[in-house]
């Protein structure tokens, strides 16, 4: 089989290999193990891999550059719409080598590929869309626009979307879904520490405005001045680092939050089994690995009310849905830490829930979808 990747991640080639953010292309591993030959039609930047970035294990990879391209301001919408023929025509033809066409979404090349997958009705197809499917969510118009003709099933043909959540309303062509980053050899037993001396709290993500790491810092930040012995490490890095670096030195901070940086697969393993909880106060999430994570380790996960969350979280028996009001969450985490034996009956139905979902489970799911 000869399997055609469309997607808005950026690689790096080093070593005739092909690098790209972790999570995505430790997934992408599991469909490549089904796939004789493979097409990637992805954008291609220079430099080096950093320690989040892990290559694709494959022989026989195809990979054809295309530039990286948005719309966020004037200038650059222009520079893309002359970009926008040779992508066309370098997904076109991807499409029209391949056997099976698996689409990456939401995002600029999913876009483009959603229009161009209308033309091979024919072709067997899968999508998986990372993001929020909620559709009373608010989300930018070309997510909106991707959703739609992903569940059109006049113009999406022999396709098969899957996407994070039980939602209602969906045409026969999507189908819930799961990601998983842990196997069932993974499943060893953990001793959580009590709460004291210190409550240990993570942030695991990228240090964008959509993520709020700083409303997590400020968390933290209320439960120190209520004289209570916590420490927050976060993982990541982005456009907000300067900024939380300089919240954390002016509010005096430095000796409980700690920034670490992007860290390898290992190293937040570690770091997840020695926590207590995982905070991710999101904008807007698919299913987040963060909270998953954190969870099949036994940590409590803080996390918003938004797409599969609740679901995640079974309405708050597993973990906390923050309600983004900083004195109320504040005070919900510390009544939580009042009490060690709720905090492990938590921290165990976190664990068991997410232990379901392993990259085992995830590859036999896989394995349906292409030898169909």
């Amino acid at each position: 089989m000869k399997f055609a990747i469309i997607t808005h991640v950026i690689h790096i080639k080093e070593n005739k290999e092909f690098f790209g953010y972790g999570p995505y292309i430790h997934e992408m591993n599991i469909w490549l193990k089904y796939v004789d030959e493979v097409i990637i039609v992805a954008p291609l930047k220079d430099g080096r891999p950093i320690a989040i970035d892990v290559s694709y294990k494959h022989d026989k990879i195809d990979f054809r550059k295309v530039a990286d391209f948005n719309f966020i301001n004037f200038g650059r919408t222009l520079s893309s719409v002359l970009k926008l023929p040779l992508i066309f025509y370098k997904i076109f033809f991807a499409m029209k080598n391949a056997d099976h066409i698996h689409l990456r979404c939401p995002g600029n090349m999913g876009l483009i590929g959603c229009f161009v997958q209308i033309l091979f009705p024919k072709k067997i197809k899968t999508a998986k869309y990372a993001g929020n499917w909620d559709h009373n969510s608010e989300q930018p118009f070309t997510y909106k626009i991707q959703k739609w003709i992903l569940s059109n099933t006049f113009l999406t043909r022999n396709m098969e979307v899957l996407v994070y959540g039980n939602w209602k309303y969906n045409s026969k062509n999507i189908k819930p879904f799961f990601t998983a980053s842990y196997s069932e050899s993974e499943k060893g037993l953990i001793n959580k520490p009590k709460l004291n001396p210190v409550a240990e709290f993570m942030f695991v993500g990228s240090l964008v405005s959509g993520k709020r790491p700083i409303y997590a810092i400020k968390l933290i930040e209320g439960l120190v001045s209520r004289q209570v012995n916590v420490s927050l490490n976060i993982y990541g890095d982005g456009s907000e680092r300067e900024e939380i670096q300089y919240y954390i030195e002016k509010n005096n901070l430095t000796d409980f939050i700690y920034l670490h940086g992007n860290q390898n697969r290992n190293s937040i393993k570690k770091a997840y089994q020695k926590s207590h909880f995982v905070i991710l106060p999101s904008k807007s999430e698919g299913w987040p690995k963060a909270i998953a994570e954190g969870m099949f380790w036994g940590c409590v996960p803080l996390a918003t009310k938004v797409s599969c969350i609740p679901y995640m979280l079974d309405s708050g028996k597993r973990g906390i849905l923050l309600e983004m009001d900083l004195t109320k969450d504040v005070e919900q985490i510390k009544d939580l830490m009042v009490n060690q034996n709720t905090f492990l009956k938590k921290s165990q139905k976190a664990m068991e829930w997410s232990r379901n979902f392993t990259t085992d489970v995830f590859e036999k799911e896989i394995a349906k979808l292409l030898m169909k």
